[in-house]
This record gives C-alpha cells, structure tokens and sequence, in this order.
C-alpha cells in the first residue's frame, strides 16, 4: 500500500516537473534562433547585398543545415524549409511566427525592405528542442524510486514497532486469559500502544491485587467458620457420654444419646472439608506471590475477642499482654489469624475447662514474638508436634505446622517451651520488618537455655510424661 500510495505521488508531482523542463528546453532552443535570426535581421537592416547577408549567415553559427535562410532577395533560398503560404502568412502579420514542420519546427521573422518584405527562417530540429529529454527522465524515475524506496522503509520500521507491540499485548492478554496474572508487558511502540501497554500492566495488578484479596476473604472466612465448629465440638463433648449400650436407659435417652453422636460425627466431617478449604485457598494465595504486612497487636486483639468470650463460658482465666501498641510483620493478615486461630484452639482442645491461659507480644533484637502460654499438662513430645504435619498418619495438618509455616513465612520459627504457667508455652518468632536482627534463633535459644537451667537444678529430671496433643 505505501509503494502504491509513493508511486502515484511519484507520478502526481514528478511528471509536471519534468514536462515543464520538457518545455523549458524547448524555449530555449526557440530563443537561441530568434537570436541566430536577429543577426541576419540586423545585417539586412544594414545592407541588403548578398555578400555582406551571407556573411551575417555564416556568423549566426550552428550546423550549416540549421543555419538561417533568407526569403525574397538575391540570396540562395534553396535549403529553407518553408513554403509559400507560410511565407505569405508571415510577411501579412508583420510579425515572427513559429510553425511546426516535419522534424522540427520553423522560426519566421519578416523583414521590410523598402517596398519589399523579406523573412528569415530559423530551423530548430527536433533533437534540439528535447535536448537532453532522455537523461532527464532517467534522473525523474530514479529520485521517485528512491522516494518510494526511503518511504517504503520509515513505514515499515513504524509498522514493525506497532506490530511488536500490538503482538506483544496480544500474548500478554492471552497470558491473562489462560490464568497467568504475573504476565507483563514493557510498553513501547507508538505513543498510543505505549499507554495501552501501561493501562494493560495496571489492569494486571489489580487483577492480582482483586484475586488475592478474594482468596484471603475466602481463608478468613474458613478460619471464621473452623473456630464457631471448636466450639460447638467442646459444647457436644460437654454433653453427656454417646454410649448407646442397652442398660437402664429408656428409648428417648437412647434416641438422644444416638442424636448427641450424630452431631459429634457432623462436626468432624464438616471440620475435616474446612480443614481442606482452608490448605487449598491458603496454597492458591501463596502462589500469587504478593508481598503483605499485618499489625500483630491488631489480629491478638481481634482474635481474643472470640477467644475470651469462649473462655469465659469455660470459667478459663486469660490475659493478653503486649498487644496495646502497633507491631508489624511480614505476613498475611488471615495466615496470622489462622495460625492463632490453631494454637489457641489447641489449648481449649487439649486442657480441661478451667485452665489458664496466657497470650503475650513482644519485640526486640530485631523480632516479633507471639507467646501463647496454658496451665495445662503440657506436650510431651516438643519436636514431634512441630514434626507433625499433613504427611503425618492421622494428622490433620492443621496444628502447629500452620504456626511453623507461618513463621518461616516471615523468616522466623516456631519453639516449644515449659510456661511460667506449667504448661506449654508455644512461641512463634516473626522477623521484624522494620530493625534488623542480630540473631537468628535467639527466642529458640533462650528456652532452650532455661530447659537446661531448670533440668540442671531439677538434678536431670525432665518433664513428666504427658499425653501426646495435636500440637
């Protein structure tokens, strides 16, 4: 289309410039006879006599065949070109005359002598009037092929750019649609595809943003659901024993005792599909990959506003420390709430009603740690219970090794622990986005340190054998 488009504005200007050169050649050729005329016109006006007329000739130059002629005196008039009406026609106007004849054309110019009028004529051959004519057009048709060709080339670097990056937004776009949301393009192009680029890459992110956002409502609501399920499954435990031997109970006791199992066997089925709810959509957002940040104090406190309720229903002593002032960390706000949601429902899973509780936030040397402290009997086994996972027989994967991947989420750990309470102490330890840590395990060395301390004094002795919890 750009080669059409050349070519005809090629021809729409290039073939006037070089007709009008055409023309100018051809004008100068007249104009040079008029001159080699006016010479003899001039001797005639000086003299009439043939010798001094065929001098006047012989003056004006040129090819002897092309030379001037003279009409109507005593000068040999045998080679002009002219005829008689041309002459007759000439003498009557009184003026020059151009007259085209076979091979060139005639320059007339009359002459009054007295009582009588000659004309001296002037041949201008064709070869003359297009002098140069083929040179010309050669010259023309070159520049409009390098016109042509020099169009041809800016157009096709503009077209490649803007097919770039039309066809690099055409894959991104299908990136998109396939599900990859971490595609982008690099705007570039003409300034209308560039900022189609930019708005494409925005698009992107809050797409990323909005499906991120979706899937971590979608695990706080899982979590929401999983804790209001912990308590309904403590208030059926509460209720009396499921035994349904046939003793001294009566049919409705029975009926009851039988519906009081059935309720129990609900809840775990429907804790067990949330349960998978909550690792496939926590596994969906971690592989958006999106940086997050929460204030810890914020989700302690939000959270021990479910907690407390339930602990007073409970008669459970509780106390939160250390949660008043802002504490960032370097993890989702739900993943936080669920790894709370597990250790804190451990406590009032595996203690009997009526034990204590404590949860304490802290920062230094560089870290956030979250202590959740019992009364009751304490783990057995620490490092089975943070070992412990979805790969385990009969885990569900949803005790401490939430806690544990969390914490690594935020470059930190999990350490288990003998609380100031009697029971266990469980420690998550975030990395502090905000300071930088001088050690790397100092949480998880300090209790460790104090396990050897108080098993030093104790003479060796160590924790009495509890019953293995969940963690």
């Amino acid at each position: 289309m750009t080669a059409g488009v050349g070519t005809l504005l090629a021809l729409a200007f290039l073939v006037p410039l070089g007709l009008t050169l055409g023309g100018q050649a051809r004008e100068e050729a007249i104009a040079d006879a008029a001159r080699r005329s006016a010479l003899v016109t001039g001797a005639l006006a000086i003299s009439t006599e043939a010798e001094v007329v065929t001098r006047a000739i012989e003056a004006s130059g040129g090819d002897p065949a092309t030379r001037p002629v003279v009409h109507g005196l005593d000068v040999d008039s045998s080679a002009g070109r002219a005829d008689t009406v041309q002459l007759e026609q000439a003498r009557e106007q009184g003026r020059s005359l151009v007259v085209d004849v076979d091979g060139g054309v005639l320059r007339l110019d009359p002459v009054v002598l007295g009582e009588q009028t000659a004309v001296v004529e002037v041949f201008v051959p064709d070869a003359v009037l297009d002098a140069g004519g083929g040179g010309r057009w050669l010259l023309l048709a070159g520049v409009a092929v390098a016109l042509v060709g020099a169009a041809m080339l800016v157009v096709d670097r503009l077209a490649a750019r803007a097919a770039d990056a039309s066809r690099g937004l055409v894959k991104a776009a299908l990136a998109i649609g396939d599900g990859d949301l971490g595609v982008r393009v690099e705007p570039h192009g003409p300034r209308e595809l560039a900022e189609a680029g930019h708005a494409f890459n925005r698009m992107a992110e809050r797409l990323v943003a909005a499906r991120t956002e979706e899937r971590e409502l979608v695990a706080d609501l899982s979590h929401r659901l999983r804790t209001p399920l912990t308590v309904l499954r403590l208030d059926a435990e509460a209720l009396e024993s499921d035994d349904t031997s046939v003793g001294s109970f009566s049919q409705a006791e029975l009926d009851y005792r039988r519906g009081i199992r059935r309720i129990r066997q609900a809840i775990v089925t429907l804790e067990g599909e949330i349960d998978v709810l909550i690792k496939t959509t926590r596994k969906a957002v971690a592989t958006e990959a999106v940086p997050a940040m929460c204030d810890v104090s914020e989700v302690v406190r939000d959270r021990m506003v479910f907690w407390a309720a339930l602990a007073g229903d409970q008669n459970r002593p509780h106390r939160v420390s250390g949660a008043q002032l802002r504490i960032p960390a370097p993890v989702p706000r739900a993943e936080l709430a669920a790894a709370l949601d597990a250790v804190i429902g451990n406590v009032f899973r595996y203690t009997p009603q009526g034990t204590a509780f404590e949860v304490a936030v802290s920062r230094r040397d560089g870290y956030v740690a979250i202590r959740i402290d019992d009364a009751g009997p304490g783990i057995a086994n620490p490092d089975r219970a943070l070992r412990r996972g979805a790969s385990d027989q009969g885990s569900t994967g949803l005790g401490l090794d939430i806690a544990k991947r969390v914490a690594l989420q935020a470059n930190g750990s999990v350490s288990i622990d003998r609380a100031r309470l009697g029971g266990a102490s469980v420690v998550m330890l975030l990395a502090d986005p905000e300071a930088t840590p001088r050690q790397v395990s100092r949480f998880g060395l300090v209790g460790r340190m104090a396990r050897e301390g108080r098993e030093q004094k104790a003479g060796g002795r160590r924790w009495p054998r509890q019953r293995p919890t969940d963690g």
